[in-house]
């Protein structure tokens, strides 16, 4: 029971990524970041997906193609996002059916769950960071949305 609650809060946690994706203003995608330093909200959600490639790599669960923060669409992102998500949700649980970990992450399957659900809300705050700084701040009920995780 407990293994599924983390399964679903870990997707739960990717289906709020795609809605804050999805209501972003298209200006925003692409827009240089303040200062014309950092990366636009593309690259960000783009680091957000290779890095879960990354730890798949790593931990040896199925391949996802990296994405190109130059060129990816949103529609592309939210894709990427959603076969990284299986992917890493498949790798999950099978850890948390067996031993409880993750190779080459410590201590264990439910801290990984702690560790990708804490690096992508890191990012959504910028991204609604990048988004006000760039002129195109989110709406009040996507801001408020995204904390919706029993109706998400």
């Amino acid at each position: 029971m407990l293994a599924e609650a983390l399964l679903e809060a870990y997707a739960t946690n990717n289906r709020i990524a795609a809605y804050l994706i999805e209501n972003l203003d298209e200006e925003a995608w692409r827009a240089e970041p303040p200062g014309g330093k950092g990366r636009t909200i593309a690259a960000v959600v783009a680091h957000v997906h290779n890095v879960r490639g990354m730890w798949l790599k790593a931990a040896g669960g199925d391949v996802v193609e990296k994405l190109d923060p130059k060129t990816v669409s949103r529609a592309e992102a939210i894709e990427a996002l959603s076969k990284s998500h299986r992917a890493l949700g498949k790798l999950l649980a099978a850890a948390l059916a067996g031993e409880g970990r993750i190779k080459g992450f410590k201590p264990d399957a439910a801290g990984f769950i702690g560790y990708l659900i804490s690096h992508d809300a890191h990012h959504r705050g910028q991204i609604a960071m990048l988004a006000r700084q760039g002129g195109h701040p989110l709406p009040q009920r996507v801001i408020f949305g995204m904390w919706e995780w029993g109706s998400r």
